[in-house]
């Protein structure tokens, strides 16, 4: 009777163990990759260590990986991540706005432009971009047609909130 008591109670040892196992499952965090939709905070610095952007304390940035919403750079380095790390990753001027271009240097009639215009103002074209305002004489204006980050090298602090499969549609909207 005793060797069938311990017997059984081996037996339910067992099944103890092997449904602990199973409720025991470790589940995966998903790691960033092609189509998923990843939540981010983060800080831009410049090479003489200004902020250019974040949303530290702010609402979060979210993207969905591999639509090209945010830098080259940046979206190769986050690749593989998970939510809850952080990295620090420094991206050369052509893997982020891309290369300052001389040739997107632009005179137009002054009259054509905002009144009280300085020379600094940023200014937005009918199609979104940004354009900065170089020089300002008698008629004319000297515009710069570049991203005003074009040409530099750009550091990111940045922290996965989250990570998750994008919702069908949501990748329409890019926030480049």
């Amino acid at each position: 009777m005793k060797a069938r008591m311990l017997g059984l109670a081996l037996f339910m040892l067992g099944v103890g163990l092997c449904g602990g196992e199973a409720a025991t499952a470790v589940v995966q965090d998903p790691v960033i990759g092609e189509g998923m939709t990843v939540t981010l905070e983060y800080t831009l610095t410049l090479p003489d260590k200004t902020v250019a952007d974040t949303n530290v304390g702010k609402a979060p940035f979210s993207y969905v990986h591999g639509a090209g919403q945010i830098v080259p750079g940046l979206e190769r380095a986050l690749a593989g991540m998970k939510k809850g790390q952080s990295k620090h990753v420094e991206v050369a001027a052509v893997d982020g706005y891309g290369a300052y271009d001389m040739k997107k240097r632009v005179s137009v009639e002054k009259a054509k432009l905002p009144d009280g215009l300085k020379v600094g103002d940023l200014l937005q074209s009918p199609d979104g971009q940004l354009v900065t305002v170089l020089k300002i004489e008698d008629a004319q204006a000297l515009l710069d047609l570049n991203h005003p980050l074009a040409g530099k090298n750009l550091t990111f602090d940045v922290k996965v909130l989250n990570v998750e499969k994008t919702e069908a549609g949501q990748a329409d909207h890019p926030t480049k």
